[in-house]
């Protein structure tokens, strides 16, 4: 099993570009993070991000969908953001990293669970705020750092997915994902 990351900043574009990868027949795993913000925001929770349990929400959800991803006949996965990500998130928001989160984190990086190249979709400059994105385009940019920062601390190659048109930033990760299986 070949499993791709696709990670960035928020509002880089991710879920746009793994949507039209679904469309070219590639099996996606969704990200974590947002259905966790969503959930505590339904129980009231305005600022999720808050919860003293959200970071190990985060990661044993996206523990969760990794054990549950059916293994594809292409023998190939992509995932929306990983607990490398949620490292990242947690820096980012100034809260300890959890046991839960370091045993994560340790596990995919000694498992060698994803591939080491990881698809680091870039800022197209401007966010569009949703009700779970809340963030500036600066924070954005911040926050892009700190993903960079723990990727490359854990020995992954980051392969650079410029702005662009959809079809460019989707051509750039498929050509390389068929590249890389030759």
């Amino acid at each position: 099993m070949r499993r791709y990351i696709i990670t960035g900043a928020p509002g880089a574009g991710k879920t746009t570009i793994l949507a039209a990868l679904r469309g070219r027949g590639y099996a996606v795993v969704d990200e974590a993070a947002t259905d966790v913000n969503v959930h505590l925001q339904s129980l009231g929770r305005d600022e999720a991000w808050r919860d003293p349990g959200f970071i190990d929400a985060i990661a044993l959800l996206q523990r969760e969908r990794l054990e549950q991803a059916v293994p594809p006949a292409t023998g190939v996965q992509v995932f929306d953001r990983s607990p490398i990500c949620t490292l990242a998130l947690a820096r980012y928001l100034g809260v300890p990293v959890t046991p839960t989160l370091a045993r994560e984190v340790d596990r995919v990086v000694v498992e060698r669970t994803y591939q080491p190249r990881v698809f680091f979709v870039q800022l197209l400059g401007f966010i569009t705020p949703t009700a779970v994105r809340r963030i500036s385009l600066a924070q954005s940019v911040g926050f892009e750092r700190f993903h960079e920062q723990a990727y490359r601390e854990h020995g992954f190659e980051l392969v650079d997915v410029p702005a662009g048109t959809v079809e460019e930033r989707v051509e750039l990760v498929d050509g390389c994902i068929r590249s890389w299986a030759d």
